[in-house]
Order: structure tokens, then sequence, then C-alpha cells
């Protein structure tokens, strides 16, 4: 019988060498070859030890060309983005692979698929609702859900196992947090609880310590608790865990606040009853946001961040660059308009792009970073762009 369900790749890594090829840049293995520099004329660029494609993303995208190359012949879907990065996903569209979208009622739609057909997964992961609705088609299912994503699930679904309610430090819209807190559904009773910041996290704290917010709390996160849930009941025992792609510092804080307050609750002998913590956030996250870090330490004009707007891990490197130094959060290369010295980015924490002049003036120290689903030929195609705006070559 036909298996219908793949995670473990199809063994075909060296019949798509040539269709990745495109995602690699020399320009930025010759800046990791000369110690992440290169100076070119007066400009000097830095790029961070720890950046670009992260080990969950490239499985996933050589998955998805993988299954192409596996199933010729059939109509290939994704279920919403592979990962967060336009370019990536408009070169997966460009192998006849179907992005789908949302039906009415907010749902991914699957009324064109049927048994005949392969569905990619994210490397978010889906829902258990949308997992099982594939499953009830009886297609091809390739599953590209990250290993560090997974690792949640498995913590939230102890929780939920346990009694614990999952406070899920996360934005409740990203995928990822969708597929995370639905884990909880395969336990009756389980419950989940989504807060975005330590301003969140306060007013939850505060109701844990006191029970006098209620009604600030229904009104903050009636659409972001589990069915049924009931404040009082459901925030006596509670286990943290978070989107893998938040900031590792504030996530660490919220634990360790949300553990305090049940401490003050319920004393500190009763604490392992009532709390749980663990570190979720991805290796890959850390890394590139230890490293960008370390990067921000020495005399930089400029930092650049390269990656999709809608990607969580990306915009988080770009928020503490933001701290230390000029930053501009761009798409990717094409943002850098050599011809008009200018720039589209999007500030942190703003919702539509901007487009500055005279960026580079006076300008001599660039640092460089790129979120976890930014492939290397963008950040190459960004150098080189800022060198024409200069007038430069690689050679100065």
């Amino acid at each position: 019988m036909e298996s219908t369900y793949f995670r473990k790749g199809f063994g075909l890594k060296r019949e798509i060498e040539s269709d990745l090829a495109s995602y690699h840049s020399a320009l930025v293995n010759r800046l990791k070859a000369e110690d992440f520099t290169l100076t070119v004329g007066d400009l000097t660029f830095r790029l961070a030890r720890e950046f670009g494609f992260c080990y969950g993303v490239d499985r996933a995208v050589e998955y998805a060309y993988e299954s192409r190359r596996k199933f010729p012949d059939r109509r290939l879907f994704l279920v919403g983005e592979i990962i967060h990065n336009p370019h990536v996903n408009a070169r997966l569209q460009a192998l006849d692979i179907t992005i789908l979208g949302y039906d009415p009622d907010g749902a991914f739609d699957f009324s064109t698929i049927g048994p005949e057909d392969v569905v990619l997964m994210p490397a978010f992961g889906v829902s258990v609702a949308d997992f099982e609705r594939l499953r009830a088609i009886g297609c091809v299912v390739v599953d590209t859900t990250c290993g560090s994503v997974l690792n949640v699930w498995k913590r939230v679904e102890r929780y939920a196992k346990d009694g614990f309610t999952s406070v899920v430090h996360g934005k409740h819209y990203h995928e990822e947090t969708k597929a995370t807190v639905s884990q909880v559904t395969k336990y009756e009773g389980g419950k989940y609880l989504i807060l975005l910041n330590m301003e969140e996290a306060e007013i939850v704290c505060r109701f844990i310590e006191r029970e006098d917010n209620l009604e600030e709390m229904e009104r903050l996160f009636r659409h972001r608790v589990s069915d049924g849930f009931v404040f009082a009941r459901d925030l006596a025992k509670v286990g943290v865990a978070n989107q893998t792609t938040m900031l590792a510092k504030e996530s660490l804080a919220i634990a360790a606040r949300i553990g305090r307050a049940l401490e003050a609750r319920h004393g500190r002998d009763a604490l392992d009853a009532h709390f749980r913590s663990f570190d979720t956030i991805c290796s890959a996250t850390q890394d590139r946001q230890d490293a960008v870090l370390e990067l921000i330490e020495e005399p930089l004009d400029v930092m650049l961040v390269i990656g999709g707007y809608n990607s969580s891990n990306t915009t988080n490197l770009a928020r503490i660059c933001a701290q230390h130094v000029r930053t501009y959060h761009i798409a990717d290369g094409a943002c850098i308009a050599p011809e008009t010295s200018t720039i589209r980015h999007k500030p942190v924490d703003e919702t539509e792009e901007r487009e500055d002049g005279g960026w580079l003036d006076a300008v001599r120290r660039i640092g460089l970073t790129a979120g976890a689903s930014t492939p290397n030929n963008k950040i190459g195609e960004a150098v080189e762009r800022i060198l024409a705006t200069k007038g430069l070559g690689l050679d100065g």
C-alpha cells in the first residue's frame, strides 16, 4: 500500500542541487572567508556570524523541491507560505506549487484537494484540525514542520495532559502559534492563553496575584484563549511556552515573572504544583540574536536587516538592532535603489514601508544580518546594490 504521509525526505538531495544553487551567494561566501568583513573603497561591511537560513528552513525548502521531483505529474499544494520569505515562496509557485489561501470562515480552503494530490505542510506546522482534515481527504501529506516547533508541541501536550494551562508567548495570528496551541485540544480539558509581550504578562500576573482585573483580562484575551476558558480556574496551574522565533530574553523574563506571580499566590512550597517552564526558543533564533548583539557592540553607522516583513525572527532582529544603531529592515535587495540613492524599509513596530533618501550619506561601516528564512543570495544582492549606490564595484 502506498504511503500517504512523509516526513523524512525522499533521498533526492543530489538531484535538486542545481535547483537550490540560485539561493547561494559567492559574495556571502567571500564575506565569511574574510572574517565576515568586506571593504570596498571607503565602505566596510560587517556580517553577523550567524545569519540566514537555519537548519529547519533549509530542510523545508529542500523537501519542497524534492516533492516536485518525487511527484512530477501530480498537483502540489502548500498550506500557506512554507516560510516567511516572499522570494522563496514565489520560487515555489514557479514550480507549479499552489499556495492555499483561506475560505470565508478563516480556515484554509481545502475544497479543491483530492486524494490524488500532494499537500506540503509548512515549516511552522499546521493545526491539529487542519492535519486531520488533510488525512481525511486521503491526499499525500509532506510534513516539513521544523523540529524546534515539534519540541514546543510536545511541551504543551504534556502541560495539557497533566492539567496545566499553556501560556504561550507569541503572536496569536502567527501560523506557528496557532498550530502550537491547537495541540492542547488532543486532551480533554486542554487550555491555553496567548500573550504578546511583558506588558501583557504583567496584566496576567496581576490577575494571578489579586484577581482584581477580570474585566481587563476578558477584554484583552477573549480571542486568545481556548474555548470555555475561565480565568480564575484556568490560571491556577500554568505551563509557559513560546513561539520559537520570539525575543529569547523577553520569553525568559515572562516565564520568570509568571513563576513569581504563582509563588506569591500559592506559596513557594506549592510552586511545583502550579508552575512549569521550559525554554523553547530554538537554537537558531537564539544564535542569530546573540550574533547581532555581538556585532552591534562594534562602531557601526547603519545596520541592515534582510528578510520578509512578516517574519517574526527577522523583525525581532531588527528590534534588537534598532535599540543601538540606525537600522533598516528591508525585504530584499530590491528595496535599495542605486539610481535614486533611496531605500524602502519597514521601521520596527510600524505597518507600512517607508522610503528614505540620502541614507548612505556619511556612512562608512555597515552591519548586515538576515532572518532565518532569508537565503544568502538576498544578502549578496543587497551588498551589490549598496555598492552600486556609491558608484563602486566589488573591486573598488
